[in-house]
């Protein structure tokens, strides 16, 4: 072997030599935890979409009723029941105004002497329907993100301190969550209208009161899951006090789970409200919200289609949305949870 080594010709080896700090360095740039899930979340396509659809909505419930040239409120009766109109569509054959009377097709808005455009046409009172389709979808939106909040924050606390203290304590805490989970949300709710007036605040109320229950149980058994865990314990041993390590240690380790639990609250939250507005518990008219809207056309579905048909779009788009995206964040936050 020695001999075979001596024979080969100077140079065929190199000495290498390697730098400790280049064999150190990072190449790639460290990303933080919400770098990472942003670039997981940008590959979901789905989530995207949704994310640009909920943000056009929202920005449209407010910006909406200040484009149309009419008042949500007006009523004009000489104006009732105009189907949707929209300059350039007549040629497209819908959105022109047109509408079957007895029969036959009409031009609405010439029959009636009407010299304005109604985007999304107009209901029994001679109202704008495109203004109040807006309007109410701010109101849907105010409830449901007012509701999700108050259930995060009370289901965050309440499951908190269950968990972390425990003994005693958990057990008498979750005797009071199981009675309350015993209690019907509708029977929640008209107990609620008959001792408040309804509105946008006894809605909140009543959905607030069950809504956080599902978000304790969560950040319960997350809490549960990392309070004797070796980091937590450390901390305890150095002398960390409890409010330090709810807020620097427990709290960052369930965030993801918080927000992604909050993501599927809100659409829940939207279609209880339309629920509670559809069947007579929720706003009462003039206010408008997307249930109210929609019970309104739901009467009137054989003969104007048009009041039913855009509520119902942005509900449908608002529900698909919100799940979709909660989907795509909780892939990002937690691809565990995905299994």
């Amino acid at each position: 072997m020695t001999q075979n080594m001596e024979n080969l010709p100077q140079g065929s080896f190199n000495r290498v030599t390697v730098d400790s700090a280049a064999a150190e360095r990072i190449s790639k740039p460290a990303l933080s935890f919400w770098q990472d899930a942003w670039l997981r979340i940008r590959k979901n396509k789905a989530a995207i979409i949704s994310m640009v659809l909920l943000l056009l909505i929202f920005v449209m419930s407010f910006v909406g009723p200040t484009l149309s040239a009419h008042e949500s409120d007006v009523q004009t009766i000489t104006h009732a029941n105009l189907p949707p109109k929209i300059p350039g569509f007549e040629k497209l054959g819908f959105w022109d105004g047109h509408a079957k009377l007895g029969g036959t097709e009409v031009d609405m808005y010439e029959m009636k002497k009407v010299d304005t455009n109604y985007w999304f046409g107009t209901d029994g009172l001679g109202r704008d329907m495109f203004s109040r389709v807006w309007e109410g979808t701010q109101i849907s939106l105010l409830i449901a993100f007012v509701a999700a909040f108050i259930d995060m924050v009370v289901g965050v606390a309440y499951g908190g301190i269950s968990a972390y203290y425990g003994g005693r304590t958990d057990d008498i805490m979750q005797r009071i969550v199981e009675i309350l989970v015993g209690i019907p949300n509708l029977v929640v709710v008209i107990l609620m209208i008959l001792v408040m007036d309804p509105g946008i605040m006894a809605i909140i109320i009543a959905i607030s009161i069950t809504g956080w229950i599902g978000m304790s149980r969560i950040v319960r058994g997350q809490i549960l899951k990392f309070k004797n865990q070796e980091f937590v314990l450390a901390a305890r041993t150095l002398g960390a006090s409890d409010s330090r390590i709810i807020q620097k240690h427990l709290l960052p380790n369930i965030l993801a789970i918080i927000i992604i639990n909050t993501m599927f609250t809100i659409p829940g939250a939207i279609f209880f409200e339309a629920f509670l507005s559809f069947i007579g518990l929720g706003l009462q008219p003039p206010a408008a919200s997307l249930g109210t809207l929609i019970n309104d056309g739901f009467r009137l579905i054989q003969f104007q289609p048009h009041i039913l048909l855009f509520p119902s779009i942005i509900l449908s788009i608002l529900m698909i949305a919100f799940n979709l995206l909660g989907d795509g964040l909780r892939d990002a936050l937690d691809p565990k949870m995905k299994d």
